[in-house]
């Protein structure tokens, strides 16, 4: 009897995760640990400065929202890490190359936009189907990446947990990671 309770444990387990995961999605990485890293996101430039141990690793261009409400702006963190997140809202496959969001999704938590948002499923900062899109106001609040620059070189390096600062600013990423406390003055005069 205890044999066969823990027989159909394990199939309802399994049946609950297919159904929770969705197709074509690889696994998402939920570590706690905490972040030696730091992201900025300028929106007046379209730029992302990823920071790593209190030093600029490298600036990207992105594409953020089409109006300037839609890219929340304020600090924010890394909650999910997604290969392949389908498009659920048109129905398109992970993986595929007419899906907007790319093949990496780094999902934020924006609590204050609702629930999902708050869980990492609305804000991202991910790739795009849409090369051209890249350095304008296209997105429909995420942030979007050239596919190469996030899946060879970002996602990578990005832990779950790793804080995320969304501006709009004519400030240097030196003088915004200072302000959000990320610099601090030692870590400038090493330079």
């Amino acid at each position: 009897m205890k044999q066969l309770n823990k027989c159909i444990l394990i199939v309802l387990s399994t049946l609950l995760f297919s159904f929770v995961m969705a197709p074509g999605a690889q696994a998402v990485e939920k570590k706690t640990t905490k972040s030696d890293d730091y992201i900025i996101i300028n929106k007046k430039k379209n730029e992302l400065a990823f920071y790593h141990k209190q030093k600029r690793v490298r600036v990207y261009k992105v594409a953020t929202g089409r109006t300037r409400d839609l890219t929340p702006e304020g600090t924010y963190k890394i909650v999910k890490k997604i290969v392949n997140r389908p498009y659920f809202s048109k129905n398109i496959a992970g993986g595929s190359p007419h899906n907007p969001l790319g093949k990496r999704w780094l999902g934020l938590a924006v609590p204050q936009r609702g629930e999902q948002a708050g869980l990492g499923n609305v804000y991202a900062i991910h790739g795009n189907n849409l090369k051209s899109s890249i350095g304008t106001y296209a997105s429909g609040g995420c942030i979007r990446m050239y596919n190469e620059d996030i899946e060879k070189s970002l996602y990578n390096q990005v832990k779950v947990n790793t804080p995320v600062f969304i501006t709009y600013s004519s400030s240097s990423f030196t003088s915004l990671a200072k302000k959000v406390g990320y610099l601090k003055e030692k870590h400038l005069a090493k330079k």
